[in-house]
């Protein structure tokens, strides 16, 4: 399918220098597919038209709308520079429709876009950098093709603020960066399905003469039967990252573009994140399409924009563990490399106030050590006991992990000491790192440390020191010292020094490791190898307390109870590049008291230690939510989604094989009698299974759309731009033309964006967004 494109043209009428500074977007995707907005100094036509473009000299990409993105704001004292001696006398804004079936009434459409502009100078411009695939071929049936563009950067400072991703229906994700003696900082990752706004950039770093940037797509050609290539219609695809910057205004170049393809040696070593996909969160209920006969007969409503959306979520299991554990205090969780559950507890023992002295000394070592088994293997699936060991080892366990050898790293806050004990159920000590009952601060002596995190491909171990120290340490795998490092801060002046770093988790997709400073209440994240920081999460919805953290692609945590501010005690997931909180867990009957640590497991399910009430909790991905993502899923694209794969696993293991016994007898009938027969009790059987699930279905919709009516009506302002009718589009489809050497009946001159598929909305998914205010720029030197 091809698209119908008209430019609006309008002249910026200003005889002095003018600065964009907002777009505020008129339009929907039910009628348009995407909007882009161009400058330059001479359009190719202010008349009603064709023509072969939309400039006649070079066109800037100013900004681009697609997928009902919300609004974008530019940071304080930036803009963009139009009118006088910019080399931008015009607007062109180019609408992109789907189909015609929404003006065959004559429906007049407003589709525009509204743009606050100022005639006082801006101490810092704003530009569009775009790094854009041409030359990839999506071979079909291959399950991952990576699309690679880097250029190394040649001018003044940039400073990216907002990011934006373009792919059409085979695009997972694509991730962009900035590449700095060999390391690669994240500029922006997003899926190309979700509303193609921008959107902050990750981090607050520049782009300088000397670095590379460079950008990933990832694509699928599972379901194609053809080859898929760079192109403008439905049926081809489109690789773009946009990077939106400022820079100081003396040396402001509006748009700079790379096309390069990166090479195999320079992305053999981008962050593994850039090659995994993003959940893309799916609604429930549609006004015009309908999923039938899907997953045993279900009848589940589609797709829609603004609706009530399926994600993530956590609910507990109520019967887990199925008999009593018996636990002491619990501490520590970890899994082993069969995928069991590691319970650290601290049987009859008790962390009291009459524990430890002013100099941090145990003052109950006559009670002697543990004489219960304090590391329990537990199955997930159940909660039953596999193996107990650490009897008469510990006197006040705490952290817990182990490492690819199955080896037990734990720490003991009255030990002053991280052990490495074998799994093997012989308690037998490896390594001991620290000097037993003796509390330090240099590296070989600890002060009642906390946690352990293991880098699974160097075995390097770091260490979370602890309740009266304020530092990480790193050691080798055979326990030498390698450094150590404090708090750190985006602001060096304001570094606030640890308050408990009570949980670590080694990122190995990241080389990063993560900890929760549990008093501070919050998540601060290091390079694993030198210790520079690279972000911190702190949320209100924390409460003043983080106990523990974990991580699989997302974040996990848990709060606790503080002193000093009110909050609900729960569990979080938390989006790591946005650090968005996506959703809360807690239980339904008991309570959390005192969350101290929290692992998730390969199957997606979360096991939480509870201190004070003696628990480990279970919690699982809600049944509603697998199974209308499942439902959903499978039609977009099964082969990703391992969920609607374990669907149809289960499904097809719950069919009874077919009696041989019963085939035969029911030949025998005769025709009506069979039908009559055959069709009744299925029928009944299925109504009265969908019966409760369609009321639990319409409930969530009804509150889902109470929820969201206030997105239902919108006031669409007609632009005062002179409309043109079926201007061609922009000029870089002639080198799209002449590159890949194909005709495609008149349609050689190709967009910068294009169809993600026929006007079919579903593969759509959207998801309110508030405005984006990017952080002030720095001051100008």
């Amino acid at each position: 399918m091809y698209f119908i494109i008209v430019s609006l043209v309008l002249k910026t009428l200003m005889r002095c220098l003018s600065s964009t500074v907002d777009f505020i977007p008129h339009a929907s995707m039910d009628t348009v597919h995407h909007m882009l907005l161009f400058g330059c100094q001479t359009p190719a036509s202010t008349r009603s038209n064709c023509v072969p473009g939309t400039c006649e000299d070079e066109a800037s990409i100013l900004y681009a709308w697609a997928r009902n993105a919300p609004p974008t704001k530019l940071p304080k004292d930036v803009g963009f520079k139009v009118g006088k001696d910019s080399g931008m006398s015009y607007f062109v804004l180019q609408i992109h429709y789907g189909d015609v079936s929404a003006f065959r009434d004559h429906h007049r459409d407003c589709s525009g876009l509204t743009l606050k502009m100022t005639s006082k100078p801006q101490p810092f411009i704003a530009g569009i950098y775009l790094l854009m695939s041409v030359d990839t071929i999506i071979l079909p049936g291959k399950r991952v093709t990576n699309a690679d563009i880097a250029c190394e950067y040649t001018s003044y400072p940039i400073y990216p603020f907002a990011f934006r991703t373009h792919t059409h229906h085979l695009g997972k994700v694509v991730s962009g960066y900035r590449i700095r003696d060999g390391k690669w900082s994240l500029i922006g990752r997003q899926s190309p399905q979700l509303p193609q706004a921008f959107y902050p950039a990750n981090e607050e770093l520049n782009v300088k003469n000397g670095d590379t940037i460079a950008a990933r797509c990832v694509f699928t050609g599972e379901g194609r039967t053809y080859k898929t290539y760079i192109g403008g219609t439905s049926e081809d695809e489109m690789c773009n990252f946009y990077i939106m910057y400022y820079m100081d205004s003396k040396h402001a170049i509006p748009y700079m573009s790379c096309i390069e393809t990166g090479s195999k040696q320079l992305f053999r070593h981008i962050p593994a994140e850039a090659s995994i996909p993003i959940r893309v969160s799916l609604t429930v209920y549609s006004e015009k399409k309908f999923e039938r006969n899907i997953a045993s007969h279900l009848t589940i409503i589609g797709l829609f924009s603004y609706a009530c959306v399926v994600d993530y979520h956590l609910e507990p299991v109520l019967a887990w563990p199925q008999s009593s554990l018996q636990l002491g205090q619990v501490s520590g969780l970890a899994l082993d490399t069969n995928s069991n559950l590691v319970i650290f507890h601290r049987g009859d023992h008790h962390w009291g106030s009459n524990s430890f002295n002013s100099q941090a000394r145990y003052l109950e070592r006559s009670l002697g050590p543990i004489q219960q088994s304090t590391i329990l293997i537990v199955d997930t699936a159940k909660g039953n006991i596999l193996q107990a060991s650490g009897r008469n080892m510990f006197y006040l366990p705490h952290g817990i992990t182990t490492d690819k050898e199955n080896n037990y790293w734990v720490t003991d806050v009255a030990l002053h000491q991280v052990l490495k004990v074998s799994s093997d159920g012989r308690d037998t000590i490896l390594l001991a790192l620290g000097e037993a009952f003796t509390p330090g601060s240099d590296s070989k002596h600890f002060c009642q440390p906390t946690d352990v995190a293991v880098d699974p491909k160097s075995g390097e171990i770091f260490v979370s020191d602890g309740y009266c120290n304020t530092r990480i340490l790193r050691f080798s795998p055979k326990g030498q010292y390698l450094s150590e490092w404090g708090a750190g801060s985006s602001d060096r002046r304001r570094r606030v020094p640890f308050r408990v770093p009570h949980s670590l988790v080694f990122l190995a997709d990241r080389q990063e490791v993560c900890v929760a400073d549990r008093e501070n209440g919050r998540i601060q994240c290091f390079i694993a190898e030198t210790g520079e920081f690279v972000k911190e999460i702190k949320k209100d919805e924390f409460g003043g307390e983080v106990f523990a953290i974990t991580y699989n692609g997302l974040l996990f945590a848990v709060n606790g109870d503080s002193p000093y501010h009110s909050a609900p005690i729960r569990g979080f997931i938390i989006n790591y590049s946005s650090k968005d909180i996506l959703d809360t867990f807690s239980p339904n009957k008991k309570e959390f008291k005192m969350p101290h640590d929290i692992v998730e497991t390969r199957d997606g399910s979360i096991f939480v230690g509870d201190a004070d009430s003696k628990t480990v909790f279970k919690f699982t991905e809600s049944k509603l939510s697998v199974l209308v993502r499942t439902i959903v899923q499978t039609k977009l694209r099964p082969e990703h989604n391992k969920t609607a794969a374990f669907q149809e696993k289960q499904n097809k293991a719950q069919q009874p094989p077919p009696q041989k016994e019963e085939k035969e007898e029911e030949e025998k009938k005769s025709g009506a009698k069979h039908n009559r027969g055959q069709g009744l009790l299925p029928a009944i059987i299925t109504t009265l299974l969908l019966v409760p699930l369609l009321l639990v279905i319409s409930l969530g919709v009804i509150i889902c759309w109470r929820k969201n009516s206030m997105y239902d009506s919108r006031t669409v302002v007609c632009t005062g731009f002179d409309q043109i009718n079926s201007v061609g589009t922009l000029n870089l489809g002639n080198f799209f033309a002449s590159h890949k050497g194909y005709s495609r009946q008149g349609f050689d001159q190709l967009s910068t964006e294009s169809s993600d598929q026929e006007h079919n909305d579903e593969d759509s998914s959207d998801s309110d967004n508030e405005e984006y205010s990017a952080l002030p720029p720095p001051q100008s030197s």
